[in-house]
Parts: structure tokens; C-alpha cells; sequence
């Protein structure tokens, strides 16, 4: 690997054993990848302060130190952390102090807490959410950047036009000591051009349906660049997060298309570099097959818990939610998952106040799929989310609905799922 000066005089301890240890793990991540050079960066987002059995028995034996050198930057030693070289957010993490009743344990609580406060001193901001880009973390078009979680990364990617692989814990670590990451995969020009063209032969336009839409896509392509053309209403950026979160959890993407929408895609042949293949329909057959995947995990038709807000919720739709519960109390329990900073503005608008007295709850910080914590008793839920209805019955071995909005309300106030594709 082509090191310039300053990247070998870390690797050689010219900014301490910490650094050197983190340039260390690059060269040998980079190199295992094949790549030539490292990126330069200025934002990444991990997941330093997330709490887990394994941190606890680290901190344990040597302190957050001792962590951070084993989980972070792959180092037997115990090494002494210094200040973040580079902007640095924390993505979603455990349940906070606030989530009273949350299945949750406390010593994990008391953790994250000391975690906060050790990397809060070292420059790592606490955003606490799977959405940076909602909360102030919005990288400019083209830059490098090291990000984790995989609806984070597509959002970036994709709508942002920044340039990130979908990292790791270990990754993200080195890259906040050091401001690289190895330069190859989506960091590349070449590797952003589109594969595989999409059609939507039937409208999309609901939120429930550019989630099907989405499911749909990464399915088909897996890991590859789809360029999503068709009958697509202009998405806001709600129906562009699910979108790129539901086509990251049935398949791998990490970028897509939508021509005259994302930044690098102005046209369908702008989005191909020049040739442009034969598009692949998505009718109503297709839409249908991914509705009844999505809903094939169980039969049950009485609800426990009802999930919104995966990856975590915009304003506008903890504005809906509210809205469809106003003077309506719940039977199952409702979770609305959303960042704290959202969450302090819902306080202040008067939507968490119309939720909560309707026996809704917002909670922030983290998500079910994180933490692996539900309401105790659950064995059937329903959400809106693509994502959380992939992932959530094999994490926590429960049934899964998956609908609109407004259905999982009507679950969540019911107890019952009544859900249907129209």
C-alpha cells in the first residue's frame, strides 16, 4: 500500500501507540482488500459506546481503554486513547436512563452512561440514532467519509452522493484516530455507476409501498447498484430512507439510482456511464410476492407490540403517528423509535404528549433489532418497517405484521392485526 509522509509517520508513532496501532489495522485491511492508497476522511460514525457483554468484561479488566483497543483497533495491548483526529458520531447504542419498563438490562444503561462521558471527552458526539443525516451529520456530495449501519450507509450513498463501503466496529475506530480508511469499493467513481435498471410498471407512492419496492430491489440485485426508473412518485427524504434500508436488509446495496432525484444521476445515462440494459418489471405479481414474504411469518392475528420507526423515525412521522392516535387509547404496546434530538423536539411540538396519552411511547437511543429487547410477553408484532420485519422474528424469535402506518396503528389500538394489500 502507497503511504504518503504523514500516514507513515503514524503508522511509525509519530502520534503515539494508539494511532500507530490504528494505521496499522488500515494497512492491513486495506491490503487484504486490495487496495492501493487510503481515502482521506473528516466524518465517520460507529459504534465506540454501544454496550455488550464482551465491553463490559474489557472495561472490566483495563477500563474503556482496554476496549477500545481490543474491540477498536485490534491490539493486545492496553493503549492510552487520545482525542478523535477527525469529526466523530455515535450511531444507535442500547436504551437510555429515560426507557423506564424497557426489558432492558440496567448495568448495560450504567454502562453506555460511562461510556458516553469516557468517548465524550475524546471528541465523539452522541447522536445515538441509525439516522445521522436527521440529526446534523449530512456529508456534501463526493466526500469521503467512514460510516456504519447499513441504512446509514445507502442513505449516504445514495441520496448524499458522499462516498462510503459499509464499515466495521474496527474500522470506524482506526478511521476516527487517524481521519482514513482504505480507498476502494464505493470510494471509487467506477464502482458507482449502476448495473442492473428496475422498472416500476405500477405507481409507488405510499411509504408502505416504496418499501415493498425496495424489499423488492435488493433481492433481485443483492450487493450490485440498481437504477430504480418507472411509475416512481417524487420521494421526500422519509420514503428514501425506507426505501434504501428495505433494499439493504433483503440484499446488500450500499447505492442505487433514482434518475433526476440523487445527485449522481441527473439522467438514467448519466447513472450507467453510458450503456444502458435491459430494465427488469416490478408489477403487480412482484409487489404482491414481497407483501406475502414480508407477512409469511405467522399466523396470529393478535398483536402484542407494535413497532414504528425503523431506521429511526422522522419528525413527519412521529406528526402522523400522533395524528392517527389522537383520542384513541392502545391495547398492545406501541414503540416509536426516533433519535433523542427528534424526540426533543416532538416534546416541545406537543406530538409526544398526544402519543404518550394514548399509551404510546417514543423511545430513542436504539431499536429492538440493536438491543434484542421487546416487551416482555410479546410474541407478535407489527411495523411499517421493511427492515424490522426481516430481521426482528429471527433476532427475537417472534411473528411479524407488516403494513401501513395507519394499519399498525389500528393494531396497536385493536390488539389485532387487520392489515391487507390493496
Amino acid at each position: 500500500m502507497i503511504l504518503t509522509d504523514d500516514e507513515r509517520g503514524m503508522r511509525d508513532g509519530a502520534e503515539g501507540p494508539a494511532v500507530a496501532a490504528a494505521m496499522d489495522l488500515l494497512v492491513r485491511y486495506g491490503e487484504a482488500l486490495g487496495a492501493e492508497h487510503l481515502c482521506e476522511v473528516r466524518n465517520v460514525a460507529g459504534t465506540t459506546t454501544q454496550p455488550s457483554p464482551a465491553k463490559a468484561r474489557l472495561v472490566a479488566e483495563g477500563g474503556w481503554e482496554r476496549a477500545f483497543s481490543v474491540i477498536n483497533l485490534d491490539s493486545d495491548e492496553t493503549l492510552d486513547v487520545p482525542p478523535m483526529r477527525v469529526p466523530t458520531c455515535q450511531l444507535q447504542q442500547g436504551f437510555g436512563a429515560d426507557a423506564h419498563g424497557v426489558p432492558y438490562p440496567a448495568e448495560f444503561v450504567d454502562l453506555q452512561s460511562d461510556a458516553e462521558a469516557f468517548y465524550g471527552r475524546r471528541g465523539v458526539n452522541i447522536l445515538a440514532t441509525c439516522t445521522p443525516y436527521q440529526v446534523g451529520n449530512l456529508p456534501v456530495r463526493g466526500e469521503h467519509v467512514a460510516w456504519m449501519e447499513s441504512s446509514a450507509v445507502v442513505y449516504a450513498n445514495s441520496v448524499l452522493g458522499a462516498r462510503t463501503n459499509c464499515e466495521g466496529t474496527a474500522s470506524t475506530g482506526a478511521a476516527s484516530l487517524t481521519g482514513r480508511i482504505p480507498c476502494w469499493g464505493n470510494h471509487h467513481v467506477t464502482n458507482r455507476l449502476g448495473t442492473h435498471l428496475v422498472r416500476a410498471d405500477l405507481p409507488v407512492r405510499s411509504f408502505r409501498d416504496w418499501g415493498l419496492f425496495g424489499y423488492f430491489v435488493g433481492d433481485l440485485v443483492q450487493e450490485a447498484r440498481p437504477v430504480l426508473v418507472g411509475e416512481l412518485a417524487r420521494p421526500d427524504l422519509t420514503d428514501l430512507k425506507h426505501l434504501g434500508a428495505a433494499a439493504a436488509s433483503s440484499g446488500g446495496i450500499e447505492l442505487f439510482h433514482l434518475p433526476g432525484v440523487t445527485p449522481e444521476a441527473p439522467t438514467v445515462e448519466a447513472a450507467f456511464g453510458g450503456r444502458v440494459p435491459e430494465a427488469v418489471g416490478y408489477g403487480p405479481a412482484e409487489r404482491r410476492t414481497v407483501y406475502d414474504r414480508l407477512n409469511d411469518q405467522g399466523d396470529r392475528e393478535e398483536v402484542d407490540f407494535v413497532l414504528l420507526g425503523c431506521p429511526h423515525a422522522s419528525l413527519d412521522q412521529i406528526r402522523e403517528a400522533a395524528r392517527l392516535l389522537e383520542g384513541r387509547h392502545v391495547e398492545a404496546e406501541l414503540w416509536i423509535m426516533a433519535p433523542r434530538a427528534l424526540k426533543a423536539v416532538a416534546d416541545r411540538s406537543g406530538y409526544t404528549a398526544v402519543i404518550e396519552a394514548a399509551g404510546g411511547r417514543i423511545l430513542a437511543d436504539s431499536c429492538p433489532a440493536m438491543s434484542r429487547a421487546a416487551p416482555e410477553g410479546t410474541r407478535v408484532f407489527a411495523t411499517d418497517s421493511a427492515k424490522q420485519a426481516h430481521y426482528l422474528p429471527a433476532i427475537l424469535g417472534i411473528e411479524a405484521w407488516f403494513g401501513t402506518t395507519a394499519e399498525c396503528v389500528d393494531a396497536a389500538v385493536t390488539g389485532r392485526w387487520r392489515g391487507e394489500l390493496r
